[in-house]
């Protein structure tokens, strides 16, 4: 995760298991609505559609280092990449 301060964070998850990880907690940096910009899972994909319903909100929770974290649902074998939606000044 890369945070400039002129571009939004991306996260990128993986999970090379099998199964569905429901409930996975991320350390993020900053708190808001964190956007799924792509889901290899996707039925767009050929996958079976497990994601998050297009983003999550973070809340206050510390780990990895961070105050905020995201829940999510991790698809099987699959890559997420979530975009912070960043509010205009």
């Amino acid at each position: 995760m890369r945070d400039d301060g002129e571009s939004a964070p991306v996260l990128i998850v993986c999970n090379m298991t099998p199964s569905v990880r429901h409930d996975y907690h991320v350390g993020v940096p900053h708190g808001g609505y964190w956007h799924e910009l792509f889901n290899s899972d996707a039925r767009e994909y050929g996958g079976s559609g497990v994601g998050n319903g297009g983003g999550v909100h973070s809340h206050p929770y510390v780990i990895h280092g961070y105050a905020e974290a995201c829940v999510l649902t991790l698809p099987p074998l699959g890559v997420l990449y979530l975009c912070m939606a960043r509010v205009a000044s």
